[in-house]
């Protein structure tokens, strides 16, 4: 049970029908066509749908209750069983659902954003939690105005941590988003280039994720990228804690290896960490578990277990083994400027491997300033690379940059993907290392998937 529908007359007093003690709500749905008994309807309105078209349907396949927009008519022959709770707006009243149950169950809420590293820090600190709390967590990247109260609303009644992943495209995003989850802990796991296109400016876009403190309540940690200097304005702050490499940071990360499956390093408590990820990207992103670990009592033991057994959202610098043993490293769920250079730091730092090649596409929302922010990519390659290839309709600046800087290196650009495959056909071996890069709408995964 989520809650008893006598609770919801507490959050939505307007309502239709009788109501009995016994009523509980078991789950909610959005989605007509899905069986769920005694659930609660919420009918989404969208650009070209309109969930309020399917309430019988909705009745019929469970819901017990329904949210229901007051200016608009209920269909004939409606049960009068069903209980009707009339609101302003089912978006927004989800949104207030969220919160309720929210400070119903008053777990301690982690809310993660950022440009880059935000669902896998967010997954990190989930299985740090895990080893001692009963916790819930942003399934994928549901971390918009829907999925963040999706997730509140999914959890159990006996969640004791609760972390959520926040996304945004434009001002105002986070802010709604913290409003509505009131964090205990805020983490912005860095500043990259990530909506520029809308925000105009990495100055812009570090006010948006500031908007993470809207929410934050009052005694609340705010955990941020220390080495970031736009962020550098909050660091007087006394509920700011920094963490980074620099030394002066509150928790600092120092002798980083990469191994292969693996990166090990230190840190500034005395411990020896081992995450099982690679780049120093993500030494940082384990920094923040670390941290949050260390504040919720959780043991040295257990977080480092926790570390070294993560089990990531998919896509997220994923290494893989495909044809002939080949090395795969599918980070192509998305991409800024800022990631492909760390991703392919991490390749041209690890070791074992006579081919390294790197598969970059192109990258969105980066707008106007698209051509000139990827070129920046090419400042990071050096002469471990055996080849690189770049696919899409901006991506090319790459290429034409580090031909100009190595022209005996293997680099070429496509306009299809599949114009890539036969390209790659000679490094499928167990010496060779390759690494996929794009925006999510690139799709590279349909490449990698005949390599495998």
């Amino acid at each position: 049970m989520l809650f008893t529908v006598k609770w919801l007359t507490s959050v939505f007093p307007n309502y239709r029908g009788e109501i009995h003690d016994d009523q509980n709500i078991n789950r909610f749905f959005t989605d007509s066509r899905i069986k769920s008994e005694d659930s609660l309807f919420i009918p989404i309105v969208g650009e070209s749908f309109d969930g309020h078209k399917f309430i019988k349907q909705a009745y019929e396949n469970g819901a017990i209750a329904t949210l229901w927009d007051k200016n608009k008519e209920l269909p004939e022959g409606l049960t009068d069983e069903l209980i009707v709770f009339l609101v302003e707006d089912t978006t927004k009243a989800l949104q207030h659902l969220a919160s309720a149950y929210r400070n119903k169950v008053n777990p301690i809420v982690i809310g993660v954003t950022g440009s880059n590293g935000k669902t896998t820090t967010k997954d990190i600190i989930a299985s740090i939690a895990k080893e001692r709390y009963k916790t819930h967590f942003t399934d994928g990247n549901f971390n918009n105005e829907y999925g963040l109260p999706f997730t509140i609303l999914s959890m159990s009644r006996d969640t004791e941590i609760l972390v959520l992943e926040m996304g945004m495209s434009s001002f105002g995003e986070i802010e709604l988003l913290s409003k509505i989850a009131k964090p205990d802990y805020a983490v912005i796991t860095n500043i990259g280039e990530s909506h520029i296109e809308y925000l105009e400016t990495r100055a812009g876009i570090a006010k948006a994720k500031l908007e993470i403190l809207s929410g934050l309540s009052n005694n609340g940690k705010l955990i941020i990228d220390g080495d970031e200097e736009l962020l550098n304005h909050v660091h007087a702050r006394n509920n700011v804690i920094k963490v980074g490499f620099g030394t002066h940071n509150d928790f600092i990360a120092s002798d980083i290896e990469l191994r292969r499956n693996e990166t090990t390093f230190k840190g500034s408590d005395g411990n020896e960490y081992t995450v099982s990820l690679l780049g120093s990207h993500n030494v940082k992103n384990a920094s923040y578990g670390v941290i949050l670990g260390e504040i919720l009592d959780i043991s040295t033991d257990k977080i480092q277990h926790a570390l070294r057994t993560l089990s990531l959202t998919g896509m997220r610098f994923e290494l893989l083994t495909g044809i002939n043993d080949v090395s795969i490293i599918n980070d192509a769920y998305n991409a800024s400027p800022t990631s492909m250079m760390a991703a392919i730091d991490v390749v041209q730092k690890m070791g074992g491997f006579k081919n390294k090649v790197v598969v970059l596409g192109d990258v969105y929302e980066l707008g106007e300033r698209s051509k000139a922010l990827l070129e920046t990519v090419a400042e990071v390659v050096n002469d471990s690379l055996t080849s690189l290839y770049t696919i899409g309709e901006d991506s090319y600046v790459i290429s034409q940059a580090v031909q100009k800087k190595y022209p005996n290196m293997d680099v070429k650009h496509f306009q299809l993907k599949e114009e890539v495959l036969p390209e790659l056909e000679q490094y499928l071996n167990r010496d060779t290392l390759i690494l996929f890069k794009a925006s999510r709408g690139m799709k590279f995964e349909s490449i990698i998937e005949k390599l495998k």
